[in-house]
């Protein structure tokens, strides 16, 4: 009767139109009402310590770091560094989108920002080459949803502030699989274009690649200060985003002067409006995430999947089926905080490693950000380089199979996570 109500209130609410931060409120007093212990003062308390958290801080200066990114210029010249690189060989645009998601993966974390950047530079030179506008519009919102594996990563800010697991092995555990389904979408979009008859440019001169290399070389280095700051312990997620947000406004101001001093307002604002929006989501689910574990929902879940619990790799396939459902009707953050509380006790008791576990949870999510009907980077992708949503789901198809076959592997072998993991933490 519990789930029954969790699940009742929470998606008759969504049904009705509210806002999910709203309708999680709203399936927390349902269940406080269920388990007669209403009290206005527990909502609120909750609330308030749902937003009160220090790794939490990363989000707004991660979100910060990428609207600089796009607007200074940094992401710009990744995307010509990696059309100077790949752009020569048959289909190269698309290779040069897939290497530039990479790229801006390791300096934004957001999926949305990189689509935004990606669509905005490479969709009109993909259709003027003769790339199919649909394919061409697929892939970069297939790419896009990168963002979120390879570190920094928003995505995994909140599950590990949710889950109460270092965010720091999660970065360091996502680069690996985050190369994996770029490798898919390179095989996918070789086998899409294969048949094409479209001449690429001709390669590049030496000189050319050491202009855009040096161009490049300001944005190319906040990856690896990242990167080897958290694996060295010199900065925790929080000051690493610190230290994005503000390198990337050094290097947008003062190195390459595309920002100007009356842009960092608008900036400000716009990061700080999505930023709301997130914190808003996470201090609404922990009212619920508290009184899932009131309720005791984990020990319900777990004696529902009890058929499953002998067999790990059975498990991790019913649970990455069960996001996958969710994932078309729901955004990746919220998916996330409705989740987490409910399957990290089941994902424990059957054995799971908790960080190998985080890692696929996340790269189910991103690819809800390409389900339709939701799909908030289709929306993004659609909207931006002015193609039908039609057309972007059409031509997402193919790409979003092969992340899938990526996922499929991962849960098959999770030596493929576990194994780069322990050697990047050390």
């Amino acid at each position: 009767m519990t789930v029954a109500i969790f699940i009742g209130s929470l998606l008759g609410a969504m049904a009705l139109g509210m806002p999910i931060a709203y309708s999680l409120l709203i399936c927390g007093v349902a269940l406080m009402v269920h388990l007669d212990m209403f009290d206005a003062q527990i909502i609120a308390q909750n609330v308030i310590n749902g937003a009160d958290s220090f790794p939490l801080m990363a989000v707004p200066f991660f979100m910060l770091a990428g609207e600089v990114m796009n607007t200074g210029g940094l992401s710009r010249r990744i995307v010509n560094l990696a059309l100077v690189l790949v752009g020569h060989v048959r289909g190269g645009l698309g290779y040069v989108a897939i290497v530039a998601a990479c790229i801006l993966s390791a300096l934004s974390g957001s999926a949305v920002a990189d689509a935004a950047a990606l669509s905005a530079l490479l969709v009109p030179m993909m259709v003027a080459a003769g790339h199919d506008k649909a394919k061409s519009a697929g892939l970069i919102a297939a790419a896009g949803i990168i963002g979120p594996v390879i570190p920094p990563s928003i995505g995994f800010v909140i599950f590990g502030v949710a889950a109460n697991l270092s965010i720091t092995k999660l970065f360091l555990a996502g680069i690996m699989p985050g190369l994996y389904i770029a490798a898919g979408l390179w095989f996918a979009w070789w086998w899409e274009v294969r048949k094409e008859r479209i001449t690429p440019p001709p390669r590049k001169s030496l000189a050319e690649l050491l202009t855009a290399l040096r161009e490049a070389v300001w944005a190319l280095l906040l990856p690896f200060i990242i990167i080897f700051g958290l694996k060295l312990g010199v900065f925790t997620p929080t000051e690493a985003a610190v230290v994005a947000a503000v390198y990337a406004l050094f290097v947008s101001v003062v190195i390459y002067r595309e920002l100007k001093i009356n842009q960092l307002y608008s900036l400000f604002v716009t990061a700080a409006r999505t930023t709301a929006i997130v914190m808003f989501l996470v201090a609404a689910a922990l009212v619920s995430a508290w009184l899932i574990t009131v309720a005791d929902l984990p020990s319900k879940v777990v004696a529902l999947l009890e058929p499953f619990m002998g067999n790990k790799t059975l498990l991790m396939f019913a649970i990455m089926i069960l996001v996958v459902i969710v994932g078309t009707a729901m955004d990746m953050t919220p998916t996330i905080l409705i989740l987490t509380p409910v399957l990290m006790p089941v994902v424990k008791a059957a054995g799971i490693d908790p960080i190998y576990f985080g890692v696929l949870f996340i790269i189910n999510n991103s690819i809800g950000l390409i389900t339709p009907p939701v799909g908030t980077v289709l929306n993004v992708v659609a909207g931006v380089s002015r193609v039908s949503m039609e057309d972007v789901m059409r031509g997402v198809w193919p790409f979003m199979l092969a992340e899938l076959v990526v996922l499929v592997l991962l849960v098959l072998f999770p030596s493929l996570v576990t194994v780069p993991a322990r050697w990047f933490t050390g």
